[in-house]
């Protein structure tokens, strides 16, 4: 093991910024597979799978919250930040995990929740024991709920409000999210330090890093919305200094649902976050396939600014929460909702609780077109597990439940998941997605299925770092609408992409840059020559919903 760890710690230092490069997969231990037969998915399980993981070509794992929890929001309020849940295993399991996942050269990042513990930390517990209490001031308490109106209620479907009342202490405490999950006070200096030593000692146990969980939102000033404040950028720049004396190859991926603008404030210079979701740009990507209108994207790419050269994106089609609709205009809102949840139960507070496959009507080339979007516009990719094969989802299941069903392995009545018969949600036995016809068995057994486009896509991502990172530049052609064509360029190699959101089939002309190209250019995937050259212009025939990426240089 050690020299084992050895080779990776040497392979690593060869590649600075990997993360520029790296293909993210987000993955629910609870979900992903059951060793031991409980119904629950465990890190026994993860690390059964990891070979998988190695095929398919990923090359870092985000683990959702793996900590002892009541699990009212499904791990995100955290009772313990210094072990695992039970039903998950031991910290030692998870020390293997790391450890097995670094020799296939798979790194992994885990959530790190600062905004808040659950009300069951020993914490809260004990600061509700009033003001005396030393751990009192570890959150924000008042006697009254008028403070910080100007703070928007996030879960508007289950919270009246942002204070909730405490019968022990007998005053108020400040939640943004669930009253069952109490905000921490960053404006005690004893809170800052507490969080640095929960990120030193999963740093310790050797994590490539951390997703952080909410961060807009821990420090409070009245008169503000409570978002985005310059305290909370100074409290991120400390955390991203101690990780870098820390464990320098680690990163920090924020989680701020807001504009470009202001996520592009979580960079800093250089000195804050190293990645940061788009939020904005997923619900685009839908907006722009149904519309058969590649507006939506052009709007919100020239609306994005530039970021630090040691800074990436990081981009999804679909995760553990709803497909959030918070970054759009209310009449924007209200066509998503229509064209893709037109049944109550599908929608979630401001956004929509289904997976990719039906989104897309489980259409298999829309599918491939989103994934071709998804791997080759700015930005490191995150793949949901499940929508590698198509898995569906249950909208009859409460909360988020229903995106968050069993990951479905084989063919049998439990998806390969787990022995027990009755296990912590049951899989999802809706036709076409119940496991007969997705699964990942069968489909590694079928070249043209969607998991081998996935692993192909991966592939040939892996190889071009102009993806990762090259600069982006719209192409001039002959149907702009429809067409999403496209410049990634990187120390002289020039790839063109082409995607077709049209139902339609195109002929599209493409004005090649100035230098002359001889022959017309080969395609990633086959290499075979694509189009054809007529004064200085490419012509490609586009299929319905068909996509190209073509190498230039």
């Amino acid at each position: 093991m050690f020299a084992n760890n050895i080779a990776y710690n040497l392979t690593m230092q060869k590649t600075p910024l990997w993360y520029k490069d790296a293909i993210f997969y987000e993955l629910y231990i609870r979900a992903f597979n059951d060793s031991d037969g409980d119904g629950h998915g465990d890190i026994r399980g993860v690390i059964e799978k990891l070979d998988y993981l190695q095929d398919l070509g990923i090359n870092c794992i985000w683990l959702l919250p793996m900590f002892p929890s009541p699990l009212k929001d499904d791990g995100y309020d955290v009772a313990d930040f210094y072990n695992i849940h039970p039903d998950y295993g031991t910290l030692h399991d998870f020390k293997e995990l790391v450890d097995e996942a670094h020799k296939r050269s798979i790194r992994v990042i885990a959530d790190l929740v600062l905004n808040h513990t659950s009300d069951q930390h020993p914490w809260f517990q004990e600061a509700r024991k009033g003001p005396d209490n030393p751990k009192h001031d570890f959150y924000v308490w008042s006697d009254t709920q008028e403070k910080y109106q100007d703070a928007r209620i996030i879960f508007l479907d289950t919270e009246d409000s942002n204070w909730s009342w405490d019968e022990e202490a007998k005053r108020y405490f400040w939640h943004r999210f669930y009253s069952s999950q109490p905000d921490l006070n960053y404006d005690n200096p004893e809170v800052q330090e507490a969080m640095l030593h929960v990120a030193k000692f999963w740093l310790d146990l050797g994590i490539d890093g951390f997703r952080c969980d909410a961060i807009p939102y821990l420090i409070e000033r009245e008169g503000t919305n409570c978002e985005n404040l310059p305290e909370t950028h100074l409290y991120l720049k400390k955390l991203r200094r101690f990780v870098d004396e820390h464990a320098a190859d680690s990163i920090l991926l924020s989680e701020a649902n807001q504009w470009p603008e202001d996520v592009r404030e979580y960079f800093g210079d250089g000195d804050e976050m190293h990645m940061a979701f788009h939020f904005p740009v997923m619900p685009r990507l839908f907006m722009a396939m149904r519309k058969e209108d590649t507006t939506p994207i052009r709007e919100i790419i020239e609306r994005t600014p530039e970021i630090p050269q040691n800074a990436q994106w990081c981009t999804f089609l679909r995760n553990h929460d709803e497909l959030t609709l918070e970054m759009v205009t209310e009449e924007e809102r209200q066509w998503m909702w229509e064209q893709y949840a037109p049944e109550p139960r599908m929608r979630q507070n401001l956004g929509i609780r289904r997976r990719l496959a039906p989104l897309l009507d489980n259409d298999f080339n829309k599918i491939v077109l989103a994934n071709s979007l998804l791997f080759t516009l700015p930005g490191s990719p995150i793949v949901y597990y499940g929508d590698e094969i198509g898995m569906g989802d249950n909208i009859w299941l409460k909360d988020r439940d229903g995106v968050r069903t069993p990951m479905q392995w084989n063919a049998s009545p439990q998806a390969g998941f787990s022995s027990n018969a009755e296990p912590y949600s049951p899989v999802n036995n809706e036709v076409p997605y119940d496991p007969a016809h997705v699964n990942v068995e069968d489909q590694m057994r079928d070249l043209a299925s969607l998991y081998y486009v996935t692993k192909n896509m991966i592939a040939v991502r892996k190889t071009h770092r102009a993806f990762g990172w090259g600069t982006f530049e719209w192409a001039n052609s002959s149907h702009p609408t429809q067409v999403a064509a496209y410049y990634r360029r990187h120390e002289g190699e020039e790839l063109l992409i082409l995607n077709n959101l049209s139902g339609e089939s195109i002929d599209l002309w493409v004005e090649i840059p100035e230098r002359q190209l001889f022959f017309p250019p080969p395609n990633l995937f086959t290499g075979r020559a694509t189009g054809e050259l007529v004064d200085g212009r490419l012509h490609v025939k586009l299929a319905s919903h068909g996509y190209e990426w073509l190498k230039l240089t």
